[in-house]
């Protein structure tokens, strides 16, 4: 059995769609961090998303473990012309509610779709099980990259997995198992 910790990184308090913008994340908090890096197992490797609010979490939490390169698959939702904007500013508001309300082939003008988003970071997750089978990984990523896999694990629909929240900090564990994947916690804050 394989086993993913999924770590959402720490805050950035944008006020807008941040996707693939490298805004920094807040760590300022000691003993949120602390308590984040003492629940994960203490010999899980650790990997993240390339952009810094997720690297500068893994580096936060990653304690003696062993880090692994960034990957930029595990990257957010790329919001292309819709991205640092705020929802009320987007200009076509049924373009906005068909992406948000029926995910799957709707994209933001230069950005991904959620089938596109979920396939980048199935790439990802495949790299990480082929080069690391059975160890356990702790994952630092985004909303959206922790959504498409939490998707798989209750065998749901887009539109129904973006009913869970995935709290900055957070720790959704998810285990690989022959059946397929299946979620142990979602949104966990230690």
């Amino acid at each position: 059995m394989s086993r993913i910790f999924w770590v959402r990184h720490g805050p950035t308090h944008a006020k807008s769609m941040v996707g693939w913008s490298d805004l920094p994340a807040d760590l300022s908090n000691a003993a949120q961090i602390e308590r984040l890096r003492s629940h994960l197992p203490d010999d899980a490797l650790v990997i993240s998303s390339d952009l810094i609010r997720a690297s500068a979490t893994a580096d936060a939490i990653a304690g003696n473990r062993d880090r692994l390169p960034h990957d930029p698959d595990l990257r957010e939702i790329h919001f292309g012309d819709w991205e640092l904007q705020r929802f009320d500013t987007i200009p076509d508001q049924d373009h906005l509610r068909a992406f948000w309300d029926n995910p799957g082939d709707v994209r933001p003008p230069g950005g991904e779709s959620w089938h596109e988003v979920a396939t980048r970071v199935d790439r990802a997750v495949n790299r990480m099980l082929t080069a690391h089978a059975g160890r356990d990984i702790i994952a630092v990523a985004h909303f959206g990259a922790i959504l498409t896999q939490v998707q798989q694990a209750l065998r749901v629909g887009a539109y129904e997995v973006f009913s869970h929240r995935i709290d900055n900090l957070s720790v959704t564990e998810l285990h690989k198992k022959e059946s397929g994947w299946h979620a142990a916690q979602i949104n966990h804050l230690p």
